[in-house]
């Protein structure tokens, strides 16, 4: 694809997730209280109802609105095992030059309690097959799943090299704008919100110890009478990057994976994926920093299992700070 063909998949990312966000808060008018229903579970996670709802409108759209110019595989929660989703339906998977992977809805969570926004997710990369990666995402968008008394909905796209597109929908009234969401250019970290991921009892006490002493090696822990660093714990990685896009939030990562290998959990079900990260592009474009534990880029393949560990700032400088301080922590616990 040239520059041209790349922002009309952009667009059509939005144009799906827009679809997605439309089909879920229509559902929410007659099946709200079904939402929380467990439906299956899988080696990636937990679905639940409003899942399904998600995954339904995806297929169809791809099938109705994808160009059939651009072959593509789709690769995402809730699809049969072993039956790749192709479109055109029934191209090979040889035969397809994309690679879309999508997160209908992350923050299930939060959004079926009606807490907190979720996200749509979508990364598109050319077609390695197998060795296709997180790296490889050369489009991504996300798009916001309000709660219910939320009157707008933000989505980001962007094209690798391209910057951020940002835009707000309000639902009550109808159109959108235009917005320009700056990170945060702090160079430290008092007085900021910034957190590691411990959503789950699972490793809860074994992270805050990792963060503890990472607080206490960058001086923050105590200083002035503490209090210094504020934690929000948002159960989505999509809404984790939204809070460094949008300035909230100056540092977040998730070290469950190997702490979990530590600690003899699985993983499996409990970690993010790459499909919950596949939008660190649109991070990385406005100007936020996201990559491993190690300082290396995410490399990890287009699939619905792997575990990814991963670390964001919000911007160079603070990457700088944490990120010897880090290694040299987790060298120690792990």
């Amino acid at each position: 694809m040239n520059r041209a063909q790349l922002d009309q998949a952009r667009r059509k990312l939005c144009a799906l997730q827009a679809h997605i966000r439309d089909t879920v808060l229509a559902a929410r008018a007659t099946e709200a209280r079904r939402f929380a229903r467990v439906v299956a579970r899988t080696a990636a996670d937990t679905v639940y109802h409003v899942d399904r709802l998600s995954e339904h409108a995806i297929l169809a759209w791809f099938e109705e609105h994808w160009p059939r110019a651009w072959p593509v595989e789709v690769v995402m929660e809730g699809l049969e095992e072993g039956e790749p989703a192709t479109f055109p339906r029934g191209t090979p998977v040889a035969r397809t030059q994309w690679k879309c992977i999508l997160d209908p809805i992350d923050g299930t969570r939060g959004l079926m309690y009606d807490k907190r926004a979720a996200w749509i997710l979508a990364g598109l990369a050319p077609q390695r097959g197998a060795r296709t990666h997180l790296g490889d995402i050369v489009v991504a968008a996300m798009t916001e799943l309000p709660t219910s008394k939320q009157w707008r909905s933000d989505q980001f796209s962007a094209v690798r090299g391209g910057g951020v597109v940002a835009t707000t929908r309000d639902l009550i009234r109808g159109g959108e704008r235009r917005w320009v969401p700056q990170p945060s250019r702090a160079k430290h970290f008092e007085h900021g919100f910034a957190s590691l991921a411990r959503f789950f009892p699972e490793g809860k006490a074994f992270i805050g110890q990792i963060e503890e002493e990472l607080w206490r090696e960058l001086g923050v822990l105590g200083k002035d009478g503490g209090q210094l660093v504020f934690d929000d714990q948002y159960i989505s990685t999509g809404g984790q990057l939204y809070e460094l896009i949008v300035g909230h939030d100056r540092m977040l990562g998730d070290v469950r994976p190997p702490v979990y290998a530590k600690l003899g959990y699985s993983a499996a079900s409990l970690c993010c994926h790459p499909y919950d990260i596949c939008t660190a592009l649109i991070a990385q474009e406005a100007g936020c920093v996201v990559e491993r534990l190690d300082g290396r880029p995410l490399r990890e393949p287009l699939d619905t299992t792997t575990a990814v560990a991963w670390i964001g700032f919000a911007n160079r400088s603070l990457a700088r700070v944490v990120r010897p301080v880090l290694r040299r922590i987790l060298a120690r616990h792990l």
